[in-house]
This record gives structure tokens, sequence and C-alpha cells, in this order.
């Protein structure tokens, strides 16, 4: 089945519309292309015709390419109704055009297919709907959180995480300590970075999380206590400077930095003879927060660090002191 269908034609789109109709898929799907470089709107019922109905699957995956340059509500609807498509090329192509959407008014078309039974078009407009900052978004999100499918899971954490409603927090907290998931578990602990740096609830998941099995989880848990500067964090985090993974060490280092926790500055100068280069550098800059006289003399060793970084790391972190403490 082949289709062509326009408003109104350009003079300079009539050859190619007509080879819209033609016998070989090839011919359609260069045909689309062609079409697409024009940037016509009136062109677009073409596209979507295209994808609703071509027999190619070649041409209905180039369809869906080509509508992502245009948001309307039309395309969006004809979009969604993809992700259902027999091929999962023209599938997946849909879902890419679909997290292209800017526009929040597209969330109100999308959220309906949210609650579609096919895993992948919850995912894929989840997806879609995480940059659109829909509020509606929060009752389908929060409700995929308990969903069996790790990959949907995962879609609605980053949906409730772009959102930032406290009410995900707790369901987020929970999450991040006992999903059987390290992936949902990792992007849990990065979602909530929104709390408040006294939610007793939220910083205790994150302290529990510095323990985690896997160590992405631990690096996010520490990444994530720094931004929030709780005042329960300083020693654990000290702790997780003895962390078999030098990632984990260096978020440490970096939020024990951002909380300004004076204990920790002789455990992050020993670091600055480490053999990994990213963290000598970090340690150098976290002791120029934490402003202690007492580790000058490990940094005028470091200004002389075989590594450019780390030396001038060290030499930014000699001046804060200096001037802090002066």
């Amino acid at each position: 089945m082949t289709l062509s269908l326009v408003t109104s034609t350009p003079p300079e789109a009539a050859d190619a519309v007509a080879r819209l109709a033609d016998a070989d898929p090839n011919v359609r799907r260069v045909a689309l292309l062609a079409l697409a470089d024009l940037g016509d709107p009136d062109l677009v019922p073409s596209f979507i015709a295209a994808l609703r109905g071509d027999a190619s699957p070649d041409v209905r995956e180039q369809a869906a390419q080509v509508l992502a340059e245009w948001e309307r509500d039309d395309v969006v609807q004809a979009l969604a109704a993809a992700l259902n498509d027999t091929e999962e090329t023209v599938r997946e192509a849909a879902a890419r055009s679909l997290s292209q959407l800017k526009d929040p008014r597209s969330a109100y078309i999308l959220l309906p297919w949210a609650e579609r039974p096919e895993p992948f078009v919850r995912e894929a407009v989840l997806r879609s709907l995480r940059e659109l900052r829909c509020p509606e978004a929060f009752a389908v999100a929060d409700h995929a959180l308990s969903d069996s499918a790790p990959a949907l899971r995962l879609e609605a954490i980053a949906v409730l995480g772009w959102l930032k409603d406290p009410r995900a927090l707790p369901a987020l907290a929970a999450l991040s300590a006992s999903d059987p998931d390290a992936q949902v578990r990792h992007a849990a602990v990065g979602a909530l970075g929104f709390a408040a740096a006294n939610d007793d609830t939220v910083v205790t998941a994150l302290l529990t999380a510095l323990s985690d099995d896997a160590w992405q989880v631990r690096e996010q848990a520490a990444a994530t206590l720094g931004k929030l500067r709780s005042p329960r964090a300083g020693g654990p985090l000290v702790a997780a400077l003895e962390d078999p993974y030098w990632q984990v060490r260096l978020r440490a280092v970096r939020a024990l930095g951002q909380l300004r926790h004076a204990e920790a500055a002789a455990p992050i100068a020993a670091l600055l003879r480490h053999s990994i280069s990213n963290l000598r550098k970090e340690a150098a800059l976290a002791l120029g927060e934490l402003a202690a006289r007492a580790t000058l003399p490990a940094l005028q060793s470091a200004s002389q660090d075989a590594d450019p970084d780390v030396r001038k790391a060290a030499r930014i972190a000699i001046a804060q002191i200096e001037q802090t403490t002066s």
C-alpha cells in the first residue's frame, strides 16, 4: 500500500510527491527525505500518511524520523500510535522522535499512552515526558515505580527527578535501598538530589546506599550527599574514603569539600599520594575548600606533582587557604 496526501503541493515538491506512490519502497523513502528537506508544513500530512500506511517498514521508519522536525498535535499522535507498529525499527524510530519533544503541551497528548499495556509504549512515553515537566505526569510515573520491569522503573524515576515533586521522595528513597536492580537503585539515589538537607528519610536512604553492593550506587550516593550538604553525612563520607573503588573515593572527597567537613582534612591530604591523578586533583581542590593550614605542606608537595592538573589544583588550594586563614 502506498500513500500520497498533501493539502497543497509546492511546485518544487511535485516530483517528489509523485514518487511517494512509486512501487519501489526505496524510491518512496528517498522521496520522503527530499520532501523533508523543503521544511514545508503543508507536506506533514504526507509524512503522517506514510508512517501510518506505507507497506514498507523502511519507509515507515523514515517517516518516523522525518516527523521529528515538526512538533504539532497530529504528529505527536501519529508517532505515539507508531510505538505499536509491527516492526521494531519503526517503533524505535518513533520513540526517538518523541524523545525530542520540547513543547510541554505535547505531554497532554502523550499521557493517555502512558497507561497502555505494552511495556515498550509506556517506556517510550515516559522517556518523552521526562523533559516536558508536566505536573500531570506525576501520577503515571509514580504508579510505574512499582512495575515489574526495571526499564520502566528507570524511566519513571527519570520523570520524577525532572518534576522534583516532594511527594516522590519516600518512594524514591525506598527504591534506592531495596530495589533488586542496581541500575534502578543508582537512578533513585541520583533523583533524590532535590530533597532538603534535613530530610531524615532521604539522608538515611543515601547513607544506606553508601554501603551498596554496587560501587556505582555508592559513588552516586556520595555525590548526592554532597549536593544535599547534610551534616549527618560527614562521618560516613570520611569512611567512604577507604572504599576499594577510587571512583567512590573521588565522589566522597568532592562531597566532603562541599560539606566543609573539617575532620576530613587529614584523610583527604593522604590521598594526594594516590596513584590515580584525578583523585589527587579532587583531593587538592577539596583541601582548598576545607581551608586547613595543617595541609599546606602536603599541598606544597602536590604543587610539584607530575600531572599538570594536580599541580594547578594544588596551587589553587594553597591560595584559597592562605586567603581564608590570613
